[in-house]
């Protein structure tokens, strides 16, 4: 009897360099931007403590999403680009391994922002994270993806 949930079998597919590239959105009040730029929220520099927990769900993505394959992440950044009322979240992964990294990506951006929702949230409470998509990939037998 077949199973209505699976785990893909990747175990014939070949190794080879995979990236992905992941974004959301953080968005709030200019003067909570402005706080969170300034490393003035009373919590401390939530953009550390997000940099960090980026890395960190990428490395554990598989514990997170029940169907996720592990891989073996060569590299996980995030970086951070300040607009007026929005902080954009990016996180680049990289592995060299059978199967993609975008549910690492996505992972990334997804903690990273829910950390900077968590140290701001005393500053207000109409804060959102909009627009969590993949924005690039490369590698694996599907090819690559730009969006």
């Amino acid at each position: 009897m077949k199973s209505p949930i699976r785990m893909i079998d990747i175990s014939d597919k070949k190794l080879t360099q995979r990236t992905a590239v992941a974004s959301a959105m953080f968005e709030a009040s200019p003067a909570v931007i402005r706080k969170i730029r300034e490393k003035k929220l009373p919590k401390g520099d939530c953009l550390a403590a997000a940099r960090v927990a980026a890395i960190l769900a990428a490395k554990n993505t598989p514990a997170l999403i029940p169907l996720c394959h592990p891989i073996r992440l060569t590299h996980a950044d995030v970086r951070f680009i300040f607009k007026k009322d929005s902080l954009q979240i990016i996180a680049q992964v990289k592995a060299n391994d059978a199967t993609g990294a975008e549910m690492e990506a996505l992972a990334a951006c997804c903690v990273a922002a829910l950390t900077i929702y968590d140290m701001a949230k005393t500053e207000e409470k109409d804060m959102r994270i909009t627009d969590l998509r993949l924005l690039k990939k490369t590698g694996g037998k599907s090819g690559d993806y730009i969006a």
